[in-house]
């Protein structure tokens, strides 16, 4: 069959993919749904599991020997030899290679890659360095950064999901760095599905309900909401589950914990709160903050890493110094105070998230791929970097 003019032929290489869903799923999700409604083509090669589908989106799903890592089973270790996926790319002969948050299988695709001289675009997404501090292992952060260093020398074009981690990355000697960030689903996260039921299962007796959605794990800390504690008034809401849910559950005893949730249950969840904290000093996006801001909810976060993109200070939320916990307190009670001011704040979040949605992303990545198909110097990286 005739190719169609303009189309781009795209292989997808990811760390992640289902049945695991998360952060960098989600994503390689999303634009293969662009891509197959744009018309463009692709392929998805992605680590082995259980449940993997033999195709979504319309494209074929190739699986590639993996197995759990074992600190982390979400984490899957490429098993798969460079020269296998080398011929996976010399068969489909893809135009650009877009490889998701590359780490073991990524790495490979890259190499690959390079060998093929394929042109590549690496999607970073997790500030691996910084977590070895957050789980005890802080003299491996600086083999982390040249490892992650040498991963994206190999690509024609990195993305960051935040001008923090561009920023962060050309810091830390990798060239070619642009910025892409998240979509979000602006029909699904709505202010219109607000629940009163809900709320008056949370808060019988009319309290706010400050909310929090996301993994319960260390580097998010969560235990950080500790410091709400006593605030008058208030009902703290966790959604999400994790290795730290029984530690967090002792600390914040009067909390409801809801566990994780999804589809429309956490679209009505994240309406019904008043006020959102992130507290994670290492998200280098943070969709969970982006989710709420589109669900009309006012956002507290620290001012690093993607927040500092997210949330606008005094119109959409407030951004507090990180590890200042007592700052983090006193915008959490100026909110709560204020019901006309988290009115306006959330309808500013609303409005905020209109340009911000899938289609128009992955339309902005598309621009990148055909960037990194076209010769072009070191540092000119001309697609719009917000």
């Amino acid at each position: 069959m005739a190719r169609r003019l303009g189309a781009v032929r795209v292989a997808i290489v990811t760390e992640s993919f289902l049945p695991q869903v998360n952060g960098v799923t989600n994503s390689v999700l999303r634009v293969a749904e662009h891509l197959q409604a744009q018309r463009h083509e692709a392929i998805l090669a992605v680590p082995s599991d259980h449940d993997v589908p033999a195709s979504y989106a319309g494209f074929e799903v190739v699986t590639l020997p993996s197995m759990s890592f074992p600190l982390y089973q979400d984490v899957k270790v490429g098993l798969t030899p460079s020269f296998l996926v080398e011929r996976l790319l010399a068969d489909w002969a893809p135009d650009v290679v877009h490889v998701a948050s590359p780490l073991v299988i990524g790495h490979e695709a890259l190499r690959a890659a390079a060998h093929l001289t394929l042109p590549t675009v690496a999607i970073y997404q997790t500030d691996v360095p910084s977590y070895t501090n957050r789980y005890g292992l802080g003299f491996l952060e600086s083999f982390a950064w040249l490892k992650v260093r040498d991963i994206h020398n190999l690509a024609t074009l990195t993305l960051a999901p935040s001008t923090y981690a561009r920023d962060q990355l050309i810091e830390h000697g990798i060239p070619r760095v642009g910025v892409w960030g998240r979509g979000v689903d602006t029909v699904r996260f709505d202010p219109a599905k607000r629940d009163a039921a809900l709320r008056s299962r949370w808060a019988p007796g009319g309290e706010v309900v400050v909310g929090y959605m996301g993994r319960l794990a260390p580097e998010k800390q969560v235990s950080d909401l500790t410091v709400l504690a006593g605030l008058p008034g208030v009902r703290l809401v966790i959604v999400g589950d994790g290795p730290s849910h029984k530690a967090l559950s002792a600390q914040l005893p009067d909390a409801c914990f809801l566990g994780a949730l999804g589809g429309e249950e956490l679209a009505r969840t994240l309406a019904s709160l008043d006020v959102f904290v992130h507290p994670g000093e290492l998200e280098t996006f943070g969709q969970a903050i982006q989710e709420a801001l589109a669900s009309g909810v006012p956002v507290v976060a620290p001012a690093r890493g993607g927040p500092i993109d997210l949330v606008q200070p005094g119109v959409t939320g407030y951004l507090y110094s990180p590890g200042d916990l007592a700052e983090l307190r006193r915008h959490v009670a100026t909110l709560v105070a204020d019901e006309a001011a988290r009115h306006a704040f959330g309808q500013a979040a609303r409005a905020f998230t209109a340009e911000r949605t899938w289609p128009h992303l992955c339309a902005q990545l598309v621009g990148y791929y055909e960037q990194a198909m076209r010769p072009w110097a070191d540092g000119e990286i001309q697609a719009d970097e917000r």
